[in-house]
């Protein structure tokens, strides 16, 4: 039975600094608060120091504290745990640690992406981004669906200027359309600002269509999709196949992850 009174929570877990990225989760929370359903509540969580290396090691630093939180989301009484980062290190892990409905930004924007069209094409902020987005499509199993990746040359920083600065802000939409136009020349029919950043900037600033090609503002997939998770656990217990990938850890196993956090 479904309450319709209860407030459902979620937990937000960005990869980015509350007060180092202040303009964006600002501006984040915001607009999380606007478009979250009728008695949910969601919650933005950063990370300090955040993940602004742009190396294999910062990725592998902050899904550990990812995961950490997402132990903390359900002993908390969190009915959901979100991942805002789009490369979404450490989202299998979770998803094998906790009961309550997991979901990423990254796997909610390419899969709903799947049902606007045949090709899609991503834009990253930064070409070292390239090659982690092309393993991130490989394991989920996407190479037929996903064109390219096309990059930026942009940074988290940048973006913090970017939100407040006109200048700055068309530099960021001038070179996304660049990259987009080489996706749709290769027969992209659907574009996706791979991160939360951009994906909010040009959202901001009504890039929702680009020669007749959608551009995903994943941060609202992300939360609807997973506000209809809720429900669906809540409806019949639908969640992840504890089969195989995704068989929670024995309970020693689990405390000896939690010793080393």
């Amino acid at each position: 039975m479904i309450s319709e009174d209860k407030i459902r929570k979620i937990w937000y877990q960005g990869f980015t600094d509350p007060e180092i990225h202040s303009v964006y989760i600002n501006k984040l929370q915001a607009h999380l608060d606007k478009i979250a359903g009728q008695n949910t509540s969601i919650t933005f969580f950063g990370i300090s120091p955040p993940a602004s290396h742009l190396h294999p090691v910062e990725e592998l630093r902050c899904s550990l504290i990812a995961m950490k939180n997402a132990l903390r989301a359900e002993e908390e009484g969190y009915d959901a745990f979100v991942m805002g980062h789009f490369q979404e290190a450490g989202i299998h892990e979770i998803k094998s640690m906790v009961n309550i409905p997991v979901l990423s930004l990254g796997e909610a924007t390419l899969l709903h992406s799947c049902t606007l069209g045949k090709k899609i094409g991503l834009v990253t902020i930064d070409p070292i981004f390239i090659p982690w987005h092309e393993e991130q499509i490989q394991k989920a199993g996407l190479e037929k669906r996903v064109i390219g990746v096309e990059a930026m040359d942009t940074s988290p920083a940048f973006y913090m200027e970017a939100f407040s600065n006109r200048e700055s802000c068309q530099i960021v939409i001038d070179q996304f359309k660049t990259r987009a136009q080489i996706l749709l020349d290769k027969g992209a029919d659907v574009l996706v600002p791979a991160g939360g950043l951009p994906m909010l900037l040009l959202a901001e600033n009504g890039l929702a269509v680009f020669e007749d090609a959608p551009v995903i503002n994943g941060i609202n997939v992300l939360v609807k999709l997973i506000e209809v998770a809720i429900f669906l656990y809540e409806i019949d217990g639908l969640g992840v196949s504890r089969k195989s990938s995704y068989k929670l850890p024995s309970e020693s196993a689990l405390k000896e992850f939690k010793s080393i956090l």
